[in-house]
Parts: structure tokens; C-alpha cells; sequence
């Protein structure tokens, strides 16, 4: 069997996606360091940046973000 190729639209979407996905945790994971920095020092730097990684795991599915949203 041939296999599809992608079009560009697919290809488009999942760059959007991957970008979103990056975006989100990456700026959850800061502001958690951040906020660690401020209050905790570099302990809490390092366990709130862990933290921040998991939860912009999370949010970074735009439909569980929207689901929370609403």
C-alpha cells in the first residue's frame, strides 16, 4: 500500500501544536522557578519549576485548557 503524504495544512497544524505544546510548558515551568526563586530560594526554584513542568504538560492540550477555562 502507498502511504499518504502529508499536505501542507496537516503539516501547518502539527508545527501550531508543537509550538503551542513547547510554549506552555516552557512558561509554566518558569513561572514556577520563578515564583520558587522569589519565596524559596534555589530549593524552591528547582521544585516549583518541576512542578510548573507537569502542569504545562497538562494545559498544554488546548482542550483540557479550555475544559478548565469554562
Amino acid at each position: 500500500m502507498a502511504q499518504e503524504k502529508p499536505t501542507v495544512m496537516r503539516r501547518t497544524v502539527v508545527l501550531i501544536k508543537i509550538v503551542w505544546s513547547v510554549s506552555i510548558i516552557v512558561a509554566a515551568t518558569a513561572v514556577g522557578a520563578s515564583t520558587g526563586w522569589e519565596n524559596h530560594g534555589l530549593v524552591g526554584a528547582l521544585a516549583l519549576g518541576f512542578v510548573g513542568l507537569f502542569v504545562g504538560g497538562f494545559l498544554s492540550s488546548p482542550s483540557l485548557l479550555l475544559q478548565l477555562i469554562t
